[in-house]
């Protein structure tokens, strides 16, 4: 990114009245020699060359070394570089030579201060500058912004005590950051794949992608496909299962507005021509940072269309059943304010919402700020993520893995390659989203194998809410994300068809691996059978536990829609115990499943409870997984 000199400050700070009379010295004994100097060095920083002005004052102090109005505009210019120690260390060398001419300098020294995060020295000085009683209003109504946001600064650093960490971001190397600026990175989910955004010779945005392997970013290369055009194409989002690019492109012939979003899609041949999302989601107004959550079934974005709470305020939009997207509904005054909120990210647990705002308590600028999903689907008040995340510098979009620590922005640190470029760094531990595995397959008729289209639900088994769902695609591929941390109900439903249910328990548990899970779903017909999973019970009893409800209406719905259905209803147990309290456990284990069934308007006629007991093993009785598999709940198909 290039620095230019804030020309607001330079009138504030070198045009201001009195700034060239008012000195503590004699005009006429300043050194000649050192004013063309610090002229030159003026005129340079006016034009943005700020850093080719530094050896000038240098020079102009090397003749007069009292000469304040150099110092000034050295702290100025290092102010403008976030060379906060020379920022300070100039500001200090003036103060030390006329603190009474120099006492409104407090406010940008303060700032210094602030953006090296010495935020208690900020606000001493802030309030030091206000306790004036004749002050520039100008000057006390910025010193007053200021004091509000170095006073959160330290009430945070108090309220959140992180001793331990240290952010220190790492540039991801060549391979992905070169001399051009690169910038919005997304993944994903099983970190396969990068795309970002390069700003080609500083004009043209295109997108380039990288494959990882064996853990290091391969050379990066445009996007095959025809997504990639002449013009601008940036803001860009992947969905984590790596099929669908959505992303902002402005003033384009189908275009509502000034700036869109577009989706495209890939197929065999590369990235699909992109597509406009339509008169719904775009408007004549700005819509752009698209994000989708991780079932691609939201769509959350910026726009500065009227009637919502500010300037920008964060959107979100639903995909319908048949495939078209929803009217955008406004987040609300929990996400949105009277200023801008940006850059929307949702994490792949589909529960932690992250977006940029100058409107919350913050920094003094755009912070980095998140939010949970709670019951319902509410918002949690936003929380900031905290300094050294957020600076007194606007801040921009944040990408997380699915691990939920390892974080990606884009920085012009000094390191850069060259512009901007990505880095990735440790997110610190409290305000991660949660870590997320995530389970993919094929589903496919158990009779001809091939695979079918079909729902795949992901219901959290505690609230009792569903998580997410997808649809898969045409040869039944499916991705779907687990949140480590709860327990799941897992169901793959299709017309026609009986209906999957498994379980993922990782309130306990963490593991490092992903599921693979081909799924075959049974035709309806007689004696098909199937397992049900998210049937649960108590040791040795037959009560129901709360977490069954799921499936168990579940089995009601597929009873309701096949109305001749009839259907058998078994327990089965393990060896362990006498055989003949096993078969009476398992017998009253069916009958209060029948029971449930009938409470819910299932004819009796319809329905069979029988018990097995342990007479039908389908693992060994050995071990602890083979007991597990025999303790079971089946349904199978008796009549139609």
């Amino acid at each position: 990114m290039k620095h230019l000199f804030s020309f607001a400050l330079l009138i504030a700070f070198f045009f201001s009245p009195g700034f060239l009379t008012a000195q503590p010295y004699d005009a006429e004994k300043i050194n000649k020699k050192a004013v063309a100097l610090f002229n030159e060095a003026l005129a340079k920083t006016e034009d943005g060359k700020g850093l080719d002005a530094l050896p000038l004052l240098k020079q102009a102090l090397d003749k007069e070394p009292r000469y304040m109005d150099a110092y000034l505009l050295q702290a100025v210019i290092y102010s403008d570089y976030k060379r906060y120690d020379d920022c300070i260390g100039a500001y200090e060398k003036a103060f030390a030579i006329d603190s009474v001419f120099s006492f409104e300098y407090r406010l940008p020294y303060s700032i210094a201060l602030a953006g090296k995060g010495e935020f208690e020295n900020a606000l001493n000085n802030i309030n030091i500058l206000l306790s004036a009683e004749k002050l520039n209003p100008n000057t006390r109504r910025s010193g007053e912004f200021r004091k509000k946001s170095f006073e959160f600064a330290v009430n945070y650093a108090k309220k959140n005590t992180n001793k331990n960490y240290v952010f220190a971001p790492k540039n991801i190397g060549d391979n992905i950051n070169s001399k051009e600026s690169e910038y919005f990175p997304s993944l994903t989910i099983d970190n396969s794949e990068l795309v970002f955004t390069r700003r080609i010779r500083n004009f043209n945005e295109d997108f380039y992608y990288s494959r990882n392997k064996n853990g290091s970013w391969e050379t990066s290369t445009p996007m095959e496909g025809d997504i990639n055009t002449p013009e601008n194409e940036g803001a860009q989002n992947i969905s984590q299962d790596g099929q669908w690019l959505v992303f902002t492109a402005c003033n384009r012939r189908d275009g509502f507005g000034s700036c869109d979003i577009y989706i495209s899609y890939l197929t065999d041949k590369g990235w699909s021509e992109a597509v406009n999302l339509g008169g719904k989601i775009n408007s004549e107004f700005w819509e752009s940072q698209p994000c989708l959550s991780p079932d691609k079934r939201d769509l959350y974005f910026a726009s500065r269309v009227p009637g919502g709470y500010g300037g920008s305020d964060i959107y979100v939009s639903h995909l319908q059943p048949n495939g078209k997207w929803s009217d955008p509904e406004n987040m609300g005054p929990g996400i949105n304010t009277p200023a801008d909120e940006q850059c929307p990210f949702i994490h792949a647990d589909n529960q932690t919402f992250y977006f940029t705002s100058n409107g919350h308590p913050g920094y003094g600028d755009a912070d980095l700020y998140y939010a949970r999903k709670g019951p319902n689907g509410a918002w949690s008040n936003p929380v900031n993520l905290g300094y050294p995340i957020n600076t007194i510098s606007q801040e921009g979009t944040l990408f997380i893995s699915s691990d939920g620590k390892t974080a990606y922005y884009s920085s012009d640190r000094s390191d850069s390659k060259g512009g901007l470029d990505i880095y990735s760094f440790e997110l610190r531990e409290d305000v991660r989203p949660y870590k997320t595995l995530w389970v993919k397959g094929q589903v496919f008729d158990t009779k001809t194998k091939k695979g079918l289209p079909s729902a795949v639900e992901l219901i959290d088994l505690t609230a009792k809410e569903p998580l997410s769902k997808v649809q898969t695609d045409e040869t039944g591929n499916y991705l779907i994300t687990l949140p480590v941390g709860k327990d799941y109900a897992f169901n793959v439903n299709r017309k026609g068809y009986l209906f999957y249910s498994d379980n993922f328990s990782l309130t306990q548990s963490s593991p490092d691996s992903v599921y693979e899970k081909n799924i075959g779903l049974q035709p309806i017909e007689v004696n098909a059978s199937v397992i049900l999973n998210n049937i649960f019970f108590d040791v040795n009893k037959f009560d129901l536990k709360p977490a069954s409800q799921i499936e168990l209406d579940r089995l009601v719905q597929l009873l309701n829609e096949n109305p001749s259905l009839k259907i058998e209803i078994s327990g089965h147990t393990d060896n362990a115990g006498k055989p003949a309290d096993n078969l009476a456990l398992s017998n009253n284990r069916a009958k209060a499943v029948v029971t449930y069934l009938t409470g819910k308007g299932i004819a009796a006629t319809r329905l069979v409870a029988k018990g097995y007991g342990e007479t039908k093993p389908v693992a060994v009785n050995t071990t602890e997984e083979g007991r597990a598999k025999n303790r079971r709940t089946e349904m199978k198909v008796t009549g139609q």
